[in-house]
């Protein structure tokens, strides 16, 4: 009879399903509540998962049960919503939240959950459904020392790298400042090939130039690489709409502080005026046709 962990997972999207795969993989008994996706949910089951009817009976029988959905709204509903996880909540229970969240939200859940013994701990992602799907994830994990040693091996099923990055809530606040800065490259990024295009310089130049100085970064070869060479918008892979969330959280947690935030503020306004133009079901890139469209010049080659 396996000794490992029982695990309930909640949300197999395109990051949860490979992180389930790979926990099925090594062994783990999984429950799976499928939400609004369920076109994932065919191999999982054929894997050797079983499903469950609600998002509380995921946490029937588990030791662990992760939560993989986009955000606070989703967490809450998850928690508090009708067979919810709060109603089902144990002591001896941990619960990882690998969202990316509002820390404020956070911390509500949390003190609910440990008025029944149950404890919460934030594991955010970093990387791609790619290095889902092949174990290799980046987590930064707020909790206790205890707490930690109990989840991090079952994290090594599907993360190649875990940080232990300071108490409860630690983790969900380090992405939203690593998101903050990766947000406000690509916004910045954007913003300066508009003004390149519009005075006529050669984009592939300037290309050429930031790619061997010190302004070059994963994020500007991520924006423009594909972009200038093949006119594809595909290089980054995470979409407007989210990283639009993503920066109303951070915004929201620098006023908490409180801390000034002239570039959180202004890389937000720039997220929100690209979904306003319709780009929020498009990748980062896709900033550069927002700069196109409000300042009248050619940026992706067409």
């Amino acid at each position: 009879m396996s000794t490992l962990p029982r695990i309930g997972f909640i949300g197999i999207g395109m990051m949860g399903h490979g992180m389930a795969k790979n926990l099925i993989a090594k062994g783990y008994t999984v429950r799976l509540k499928a939400n609004r996706n369920r076109a994932n949910l065919a191999d999982l089951l054929g894997a050797g998962a079983t499903e469950a009817g609600s998002n509380g009976d995921a946490a029937k029988d588990a030791d662990i049960v992760f939560i993989c959905v986009t955000g606070s709204p989703e967490v809450e509903q998850i928690v508090y919503g009708e067979g919810g996880l709060l109603a089902a909540a144990r002591p001896g229970l941990r619960v990882v939240d690998c969202s990316t969240a509002e820390p404020s939200s956070s911390t509500r859940i949390r003190a609910d959950f440990a008025a029944k013994g149950t404890k919460f701990i934030d594991a955010p992602l970093a990387r791609t459904p790619k290095e889902a799907e092949e174990g290799r994830l980046n987590t930064m994990v707020g909790a206790d020392a205890e707490d930690f040693a109990a989840i991090e091996p079952v994290l090594k099923a599907f993360c190649e790298n875990i940080f232990h990055v300071g108490p409860p809530g630690h983790g969900h606040v380090l992405k939203l400042v690593n998101n903050m800065m990766a947000m406000g490259f690509a916004a910045c990024i954007a913003e300066a090939f508009a003004v390149a295009a519009k005075s006529g310089l050669d984009l592939k130049r300037l290309y050429d130039v930031v790619s061997v100085g010190g302004v070059n970064c994963g994020i500007f070869q991520m924006m423009t690489s594909k972009t200038l060479a093949e006119g594809a918008l595909d290089g980054f892979k995470f979409g407007i709409g989210n990283a639009r969330k993503d920066l109303r959280y951070y915004t929201h947690l620098a006023e908490s502080l409180p801390v000034a935030s002239f570039i959180g503020e202004a890389t937000h306004q720039s997220l929100v005026q690209a979904v306003n133009l319709g780009y929020g079901d498009k990748l980062i890139a896709s900033l550069f046709e927002a700069q196109e469209k409000i300042n009248g010049v050619q940026i992706v080659p067409r």
